[in-house]
């Protein structure tokens, strides 16, 4: 099979997205489909024996940190050369409005798949009356695809109440090899810990943006002077966040990749997802995958990862005062092994070959219906 992605986000950027969609092409190359990437051209042509095909990028005002790529004719003349069988369209935003037309035009079967909650950044960013006018440009998108894929059951829900149609779920995986209790790491330790080991170091991994909710952190670190803080990402609210947890014990790394990272997660005493905007939330995977206890703010998404008091802790993001506690409640290193031990146990059965021979069979379906297989 010949797929063409078109994607809003690919390498060398670092986020779920990014690391669902390697290992999905990384699979599917191996079961001897061709694949190419069409992407914001930031620098990276090839990835692993795939042509990356780059669409001139710019920045835009409210993320000035990341280029994007807005609708181009070139994704039309790509798809022309490509001739694919499928487009799989990621996260249909600015540059996948081209990947929809282009492939709606070429009469080509296409799947788009749903992966961040950009209507609700709207509360976040000062813009609520953006929000219905937002649903509606991502419904409008989204139905124009053969087959639509979301991440977790709570979003499909969500996405079906708002007239999103032929929904279906893109299980959820992790790299249980990649990550994992035997990368603890003392140098890293010391690195996440401003050289403070013997403190407990709360880990969160992620973008750093408004919707994040990263600024609940801070009231565990007033309360517990025995607990420093490593943020592993970056994003357009370091600058704001630096600010804010000026004079406490925090380190702000930048992004860590590969092993790294996976040092990273592993060499932390507890890792905090405060965000409840997700669509899935893979670093909590690669947290659980890490043997590390997770605290997270409770969402749809998270529910459906974390059994709370059992691979986990949930806390309600909206009440003051709920992080710290929930953080307080692991303190007792029994308690904490505990968890940690769970958790891992939990992901142990997940994998990115399950999820990605899912994509393909979803593939399948698409093809067979237009009568292309």
């Amino acid at each position: 099979m010949k797929i063409a992605i078109v994607t809003e986000t690919f390498l060398p950027s670092t986020d779920g997205i990014v690391t669902r969609l390697c290992a999905t092409i990384r699979w599917l190359r191996e079961q001897g489909h061709d694949i190419a990437v069409i992407a914001p051209d930031l620098g990276v042509y090839d990835f692993e024996g795939v042509s990356v095909l780059g669409i001139p990028a710019r920045t835009f005002f409210l993320y000035p940190s990341k280029k994007l790529s807005f609708p181009n004719r070139r994704v039309g003349d790509l798809l022309r050369k490509l001739r694919p069988d499928l487009v799989h369209v990621v996260n249909p935003a600015m540059l996948g409005v081209a990947g929809i037309y282009y492939a709606r035009r070429l009469r080509l079967p296409l799947v788009a798949s749903y992966h961040t909650q950009i209507p609700k950044y709207a509360d976040y960013y000062r813009l609520p009356f953006l929000k219905p006018i937002l649903w509606r440009y991502f419904r409008t998108l989204h139905n124009r695809a053969d087959l639509n894929l979301c991440t977790s059951q709570s979003v499909l829900t969500e996405l079906s109440d708002k007239g999103f149609r032929r929904v279906h779920l893109w299980k959820r995986g992790v790299d249980v090899d990649q990550f994992g209790p035997h990368r603890r790491d003392s140098e890293m330790r010391d690195r996440l810990s401003g050289r403070r080991p013997e403190k407990t170091v709360l880990l969160y991994v992620g973008r750093l943006a408004p919707e994040k909710g990263i600024e609940q952190i801070r009231d565990v670190l007033a309360s517990s002077p025995g607990i420093c803080l490593a943020l592993v990402g970056d994003g357009p609210h370091r600058a704001h966040l630096e600010n804010y947890f000026q004079g406490t014990n925090t380190v702000f790394t930048g992004f860590l990749h590969g092993e790294e990272l996976a040092k990273a997660y592993a060499s932390a005493d507890l890792f905090v997802f405060p965000s409840t905007t997700e669509t899935l939330g893979l670093v909590i995977l690669e947290a659980m995958a890490s043997g590390v206890p997770i605290v997270a703010g409770r969402s749809g998404p998270t529910c459906e990862q974390i059994e709370d008091g059992v691979t986990g802790l949930l806390f309600d993001a909206d009440r003051p005062g709920g992080l710290a506690e929930a953080v307080a409640r692991l303190t007792d290193e029994t308690v904490r092994e505990r968890i940690a031990a769970q958790a891992y146990g939990a992901v142990q059965r997940l994998g990115w070959s399950e999820p990605s021979a899912q994509l393909l069979g979803y593939y399948q379906d698409v093809l067979q219906e237009k009568g292309k297989l």
